[in-house]
């Protein structure tokens, strides 16, 4: 089991800044592939950017992800906000050939 609790998310104006930051517990490791995910209302949820033991990619421009492994702490800096960006941002992990999600934090970029 996995529990993974997003915090960060906020409201900002367009043109800011947000680092989102995911708590990872339990059977969770280095090794694991995690990520981040959003849904905007009315559109399915989309890869973000995501983290694996070979490395990162970021899928989305102005997004960086990263990783503290001593704290099982993902992280998504965003910057350059976008009103675009308005959506509810999910972090998942896999382990052992299954996908968890948390809760997810609600970003909202006003214009």
């Amino acid at each position: 089991q996995v529990q993974l609790v997003e915090s960060g998310g906020g409201l900002v104006q367009a043109g800011g800044s947000l680092r989102l930051s995911c708590a990872a517990s339990g059977s969770i490791s280095k090794d694991n592939t995690m990520g981040w995910y959003r849904q905007a209302p009315g559109k399915q949820r989309e890869l973000v950017a995501v983290s694996t033991s070979a490395g990162s990619t970021n899928y989305a421009d102005r997004f960086t992800i990263s990783r503290d492994n001593a704290k099982n702490t993902l992280y998504l800096q965003m910057n350059s906000l976008k009103p675009e960006d308005t959506a509810v941002y999910y972090c998942s992990a896999v382990s052992r050939w299954r996908t968890y999600w948390g809760q997810g934090t609600q970003v909202t970029v006003s214009s």
